[in-house]
């Protein structure tokens, strides 16, 4: 992400619902109120779905019958049957399915049931939402790929991360069909708008030279999950686009240079490693006013090849942008300040609204008496917010399911 915006920037527990079940409950609009599935391609959040209008059953209609005998027994009449709302429905969450069966396999040498990603995607039926795994054979698969937000619960997996990797090379200035900038947005190597995503062991990349913002993957789908994933590139590798969404990286790799992972979603970093490339910033903030989190980062290694003292942790991309580094190493990359304002004429003073926090990090890149005046230094009370998944993802049940599935 620039200095400038661009205009265009902005399978499952037993007591779950089936997708099937779901549409034949609610019909397909459902689609259009699934968080960050809006079928547009502005900002996912900048209005609330529309809840379809409850309605009752209507009162079945007592008929009496003429009879010499009366009946010995009455029968009561059935009671209508409880609707869930789209919300209560969607809720639902179920736990990424860990096991060994797949729904199909990608290989590029023919032997699998397709050789691209985006056509197994594409065979995925829209009409049963009932959960589609994909295993990705080693191979470096050059497409851009789109998981669209019809496509739910879907899962990749590949075999080693550095082995499986999808890739492209647009970037912003990059011109589009349409004669026009494709802009950071639509430069994207990969979009995730689908709910309930999850990938394991692959890597997510942008391969365009250093010349403008170049974005790996834009996630805009809401509970997205990555485990032992790499996300490669330079300016804006991984956009976490979905307002209002929560996604988890555990034991993931990111690259880049300046503002490598912005976005306005609640995410969470968990044992990763931020490998900072040249001088810049890390992460570029953009998190709504009224949303409770933005980055957390836990446990993580920052380091990297760019010169010594010459990272910012981060800076706020809008106003209330907010970024937190909690008991993680950081390396001699890290610049003493720790944190850039991102002065912009047509934002206030964003020191008075951003909040920028650190909690017992570690490392020669860790000076909290150095750090810039306007930024935070936990507290051990204030620290406690960000131990729990749950309470920073508001509900999301991902910790727990993987402290099930003995994947913790």
């Amino acid at each position: 992400m620039s200095d400038e915006r661009d205009s265009d920037d902005q399978r499952r527990g037993s007591d779950r619902p089936s997708r099937r079940q779901l549409l034949a409950t609610t019909g397909t609009a459902v689609l259009g109120s699934i968080a960050g599935c809006s079928g547009d391609d502005g900002d996912p959040g900048s209005s609330d779905p529309e809840t379809p209008t409850d309605t009752a059953a209507p009162t079945p209609t007592a008929t009496a019958t003429a009879t010499d005998t009366p009946t010995a027994t009455d029968t009561p009449s059935p009671s209508p049957t409880e609707t869930q709302s789209v919300e209560e429905l969607i809720a639902k969450y179920g736990c990424p399915e860990d096991s060994g069966e797949y729904d199909a396999v990608v290989a590029k040498d023919g032997s699998g049931d397709f050789e691209s990603v985006q056509a197994a995607i594409d065979a995925i039926d829209p009409g049963t939402f009932d959960g589609f795994r994909v295993f990705i054979e080693p191979g470096r698969y050059k497409e851009k790929i789109r998981l669209p937000p019809n496509r739910t619960d879907v899962t990749f997996v590949g075999e080693n991360a550095t082995e499986t990797v999808l890739t492209y090379d647009d970037h912003a200035d990059k011109t589009g069909d349409n004669g026009e900038e494709l802009g950071t947005s639509q430069s994207s190597s990969f979009f995730a708008d689908g709910l309930d995503f999850t990938a394991r062991n692959i890597t997510f990349e942008n391969a365009a030279p250093d010349v403008a913002q170049a974005v790996a993957m834009r996630i805009s789908g809401d509970r997205a999950f990555f485990d032992n994933c790499r996300f490669v590139g330079n300016q804006d590798t991984l956009y976490n686009y979905g307002r209002g969404t929560r996604q988890y990286f555990r034991n993931c790799y990111v690259e880049g240079d300046v503002d490598f992972i912005f976005g306005l979603a609640t995410a969470v970093f968990d044992n990763c490693k931020i490998n900072c490339k040249d001088e810049g910033y890390i992460a570029a903030p953009a998190t709504p006013e009224k949303q409770d989190h933005g980055y957390v980062f836990r446990n993580c290694e920052i380091t990297g090849d760019a010169p010594e003292q010459s990272v910012y942790l981060g800076r706020p991309w809008e106003p209330y942008g907010q970024a937190v580094f909690v008991n993680c190493y950081l390396g001699d990359v890290i610049r003493p300040r720790g944190w850039e304002p991102w002065d912009e004429p047509e934002h206030d003073d964003k020191t008075k609204t951003a909040f920028l926090a650190e909690y017992n990090n570690e490392g020669p890149g860790a000076a909290p008496d150095q750090r810039v005046d306007w930024a935070h230094q936990l507290s051990d009370a204030e620290a406690e917010e960000y131990q729990s998944l749950e309470s920073v993802f508001d509900g999301w049940a991902i910790e727990a399911c993987l402290s099930e599935s003995g994947s913790a």
